[in-house]
């Protein structure tokens, strides 16, 4: 027929039927110069995968119209500013709580400075007057002893009080327990001098310097050296001093532990630590040790107007 495509040249591929005469082809195709319908190129694929024809494309993964997703940099630019808050936040408080610390034990360092000189001592001759019979050996001992039994009170004192634990009142318990301790330790460093016979000239308030000088760098007093002695109350002392408080209340923060637990490990702590104070003192003592009958008539020693309250277990003989 004139005007159709021959039926060997058909596409086996083209529609036919009702659908293609209501496309308006009125055959196999549409005429020659026309266009395919709108409707067709807009038609959507089949959601089942399928296609009208073999060689059709496959759908497409993107769905039409939808926003595009933000790529991850953007998500990280949006995230970044509030892990940097937080973490400027713990920065802060860390800071804050270290800049504390030094605060308190400056203050400690101060309070520690001004107990020294009222810490009473006794001289030689009292102590062999309390503990007759005794050589230098046994009355260290048993001054060591009275002396741990008198921090181990302070430390399980403190832990009685942080049975319930209160924040505000943890840090005032701290303060009260590391100069309480620093008192009798002082009292024990400065008769152990005196029972070693090196008991380091000048005043009262010299020799508190000196006693807390020992106190705080752990070692015995060398009277051979002025400058050991010049140096008391001097810039350098007062930062290590700062240092052993800090080092001291990080030791005796488990003492704070609620339930009665922080009595007991207080107590036991601070006898461990009052031990290896006084073993690293007596032995540097020990070194220049002046034998009780060849020591010279010393004067007895200056007792303060004011003072310290010290636990009786460090006086009892």
């Amino acid at each position: 027929m004139a005007g159709e495509t021959p039926f060997r040249k058909r596409r086996p591929w083209r529609r036919h039927g009702q659908q293609a005469q209501q496309d308006g082809t009125g055959g196999t195709g549409p005429a020659e110069g026309a266009h395919a319908p709108a409707e067709r190129s807009a038609t959507p694929p089949d959601p089942s995968g399928g296609s009208d024809d073999e060689r059709g494309r496959s759908a497409s993964l993107e769905v039409a119209g939808a926003a595009p997703l933000p790529d991850r940099p953007a998500e990280q630019d949006r995230a970044d500013p509030a892990a940097g808050g937080r973490l400027h936040a713990v920065k802060r408080g860390v800071r804050k709580s270290g800049e504390g610390a030094k605060a308190l034990a400056a203050q400690l360092a101060d309070r520690i400075i001004d107990t020294a000189p009222r810490v009473p001592v006794r001289d030689l001759a009292t102590l062999r007057r309390q503990f007759p019979g005794l050589g230098p050996e046994e009355l260290a001992d048993k001054l060591v002893t009275g002396a741990c039994r008198g921090t181990a009170t302070v430390g399980a004192g403190i832990g009685a009080a942080a049975m319930m634990p209160v924040p505000p009142a943890m840090l005032a318990e701290l303060a009260a327990e590391v100069t309480g301790v620093a008192a009798i330790e002082m009292k024990l460093v400065a008769e152990l001098h005196e029972v070693y016979g090196r008991r380091p000239p000048g005043n009262l308030g010299q020799r508190s310097g000196a006693y807390l000088t020992s106190w705080t760098e752990e070692r015995g007093i060398d009277v051979t050296r002025p400058t050991t002695l010049n140096a008391a109350l001097g810039g350098q002392m007062k930062r290590e001093l700062r240092q052993q408080i800090m080092k001291r209340m990080a030791r005796n923060l488990p003492n704070l532990l609620p339930f009665m637990i922080g009595a007991a490990v207080g107590a036991t702590m601070n006898r461990r630590d009052t031990r290896k104070l006084a073993d690293r003192i007596r032995e540097d003592l020990r070194k220049h040790q002046v034998p009780w009958d060849r020591l010279p008539a010393l004067p007895p020693l200056e007792q303060p107007a004011d003072p310290a309250v010290l636990p009786e277990a460090v006086e009892d003989p």
